[in-house]
């Protein structure tokens, strides 16, 4: 069988990798666009140009190298959605110090361990998000910050981290303020900052960003310039982002898909970047797009459900609004077709890849046909290679056989940090990166994500994909949001069980929903147990966490 009839694709190779570090192709974008605006955080208030932002980014950057911070040493942010978060992110890619992206939502135990297995020698916060009190729960950590003087803290639970920065006017013990850190920028000179970026190569470490297992402790997917500067430069190249676009991030930016695809694809296009606020609220991210004349809106579908269905939806101008990305998760037909129609968004684009992977390895295009655009997740990104294989033998399987999408090329990350136990396992010798998603590859090289690995139902001896039955429900017009996973079962090993939101003012029963499923999807794929819900379980960058469902659906059957 030759490549044509094989699950296997490669991207094109006709535009070059970027060769640069971030730091040095920022100083390029300064210089080019001095008088765009790179930065609005509309919830603070605050506007760069890339002139301005190019200086604030150098004085944070100099702030660091007066703390001592070596090239490799890891710097932490526990953050949601702040100006601050953005400049950070740039100032230490500039001194070649590693940023270490912490969850807003981690609690102590999970702060604990992303610090100390990462090595984090400062770690910069916000004062408290929702119901985290970051300055408490930092002290309760280290209450050696009591006594210590700013940026000397020796503290037993944390024996690499010295330095403590808050977000905020508020003193603290043991800490800096932002304000307090950047004003010793201002006192440097860039002559040191000039001298540590020309030791920097693209292949150093830049960013270690910590996955959400399912299992065990999360991972630090260690990530180099070359990694995400380029696969931004190609995710903006396929939107054809330019100068003009103005993009808003209401994803969190300790993900990928928000300092990724949205703030390094923005700066490498001389584009907008937009913070609409600290954390996803749909009224904000509407407000915004109207406010600010965007172009583009990113988010993970549920971000668009609830975008929708704001009830003030309509009173909004989105007439501004060409593109953007869909990623996170598996995006419902329905809701493609609608933020395409009622948003403006008609080049809207699907993005698919984990951080892992830079993220992305494939991409719709916007003038691909409308049932790939809304039904697939793309092809395969320029220099990068995709295969589907069967889990159990590893052979490259046929097209439109469903296996397991695996990646490789300039986008797969270094390793685990610190682990190569777990780097091995998910790299091949190869190169190859594996993924745990069950996917589908037609012959025209569309990939479609049919699953996880782990979340494929085997009722009865059947292959049952929870996507194919999603789709298909996704269709009444009582269901606003469904997700379908396996449950336990004496008789068939698995069973079918459908968690649905309605729509507002609307309801339905068990036996209605099943009705509506027989004659149109097989018999084994209807499922057995309905729950209505108002929300599903699922991680602070909208990732649905299925197997979260899963044991409260068990929970329940046993209690029940």
């Amino acid at each position: 069988m030759d490549n044509k009839t094989l699950s296997y694709s490669k991207g094109p190779v006709d535009q070059p990798l970027i060769e640069s570090t971030i730091g040095d192709l920022l100083d390029q974008v300064v210089d080019q666009y001095p008088e765009n605006e790179a930065l609005v955080s509309a919830h603070q208030g605050l506007r760069y140009t890339y002139r301005e932002f190019g200086q604030v980014v150098d004085q944070c950057a100099r702030a660091l190298l007066v703390l001592g911070l070596q090239k490799g040493d890891r710097v932490g942010i526990w953050s949601p959605n702040f100006a601050e978060w953005t400049i950070l992110q740039f100032g230490s890619s500039k001194i070649g110090a590693i940023l270490v992206n912490i969850n807003p939502s981690y609690r102590l135990n999970e702060l604990e361990y992303a610090l100390t297995q990462s090595g984090c020698t400062a770690l910069v916060i916000a004062e408290k998000f929702k119901s985290s009190d970051y300055t408490q729960m930092i002290r309760d950590l280290a209450p050696e910050l009591d006594q210590a003087e700013p940026g000397k803290l020796e503290c037993n639970r944390l024996p690499n981290l010295k330095v403590v920065i808050r977000l905020g006017e508020e003193n603290a013990a043991g800490t800096w303020r932002w304000k307090d850190f950047m004003g010793f920028g201002e006192k440097a000179h860039n002559q040191a900052l000039t001298q540590r970026q020309r030791q920097l190569a693209v292949h150093d470490a830049i960013n270690i960003q910590y996955t959400s297992g399912t299992t065990g402790r999360p991972k630090g997917a260690t990530l180099s310039h070359h990694n995400i500067l380029n696969n931004a430069h190609f995710l903006a190249l396929l939107m054809n982002l330019t100068d003009q676009d103005r993009l808003v991030i209401p994803v969190p930016l300790y993900h990928c898909f928000g300092m990724v695809i949205g703030n390094l694809a923005c700066v490498t296009r001389g584009a907008t970047m937009i913070l609409p606020c600290d954390a996803f609220e749909p009224g904000a991210v509407l407000q915004a797009i109207q406010d600010e004349g965007a172009t583009a809106l990113h988010g993970v579908p549920t971000m668009f459900i609830a975008e929708l269905e704001h009830p003030d939806f309509d009173q909004y101008d989105l007439s501004s609004l060409r593109t953007g990305i869909m990623a996170g998760s598996p995006c419902p037909v329905e809701v493609m077709n609608a933020v395409i129609s009622r948003m403006n968004l008609t080049e809207m684009e699907i993005g698919y890849g984990m951080t892992e992977t830079s993220p992305c390895s494939t991409q719709t295009h916007h003038d691909a046909p409308i049932e790939k655009r809304v039904g697939t997740v793309g092809q395969v990104h320029p220099h990068v290679e995709i295969k589907i294989i069967d889990p159990e033998s590893g052979e490259t399987v046929t097209r439109g056989t469903a296996g397991e999408f695996c990646t490789r090329g300039y986008n797969v990350m270094l390793g685990y940090w610190n682990d190569e136990k777990q780097t091995v396992e998910a790299i091949d010798a190869d190169g190859w990166m594996h993924t745990g998603d069950l996917a589908t590859m037609d012959e025209q090289g569309y990939a479609s994500i049919v699953g996880r690995i782990k979340d494929m139902i085997i009722r009865g001896g059947e292959n049952v994909y929870p996507r194919e039955i999603e789709e298909y429900l996704y269709t009444h017009p009582k269901i606003l949001d469904v997700q379908v996973i396996g449950v336990p079962d004496h008789r068939y090993g698995e069973e079918i069980m459908a968690w649905v939101i309605l729509r507002e003012g609307k309801s339905a029963t068990e036996e209605e929903l099943k009705d509506y499923c027989r004659g149109q999807i097989a018999h084994f794929k209807v499922p057995r147990y309905f729950k209505f819900v108002t929300e599903f379980p699922m991680t602070v960058t909208g990732k649905i966490q299925k197997f979260a469902m899963r044991e409260q659906s068990i929970r329940e059957d046993q209690s029940g």
